[in-house]
């Protein structure tokens, strides 16, 4: 069962999460980021890392985010690998706590 990034990374895409995955699981998009299920070992080690609580094991994401679980398998066959850290988008610590982000998900790839 993988990890799934959720609605709190939207316009933050803080990368604590990226440095320690050990199989590089993660996608890169425009502003947000997601979690390849068939890359994922579920070890868990990006859990902690998140400054914003947005990474869950697929069995516990809240109810209202779980949309996530599919949109991080279909972005990731499309969004490119990040497998180090960056620095985090500018307005993050201004979108750190607004919530119902959903609208502002780009689904661009990075670049």
């Amino acid at each position: 069962m993988a990890y799934v990034v959720a609605e709190p990374c939207i316009k933050c895409k803080f990368t604590d999460c990226v440095a320690v995955c050990p199989v590089d699981a993660f996608r890169e998009g425009e502003n947000f980021l997601a979690i390849d299920p068939e890359e994922c070992i579920d070890c868990g080690a990006c859990v902690p890392e998140c400054p914003v609580e947005a990474i869950f094991e697929e069995d516990d994401v809240p109810d209202r985010w779980s949309e996530y679980i599919e949109l991080n398998a279909t972005l990731a066959v499309q969004w490119p690998l990040i497998d180090d850290s960056k620095d985090p988008l500018p307005e993050a610590e201004d979108m750190r706590e607004v919530e119902k982000k959903r609208a502002m998900l780009s689904e661009a790839p990075a670049g």
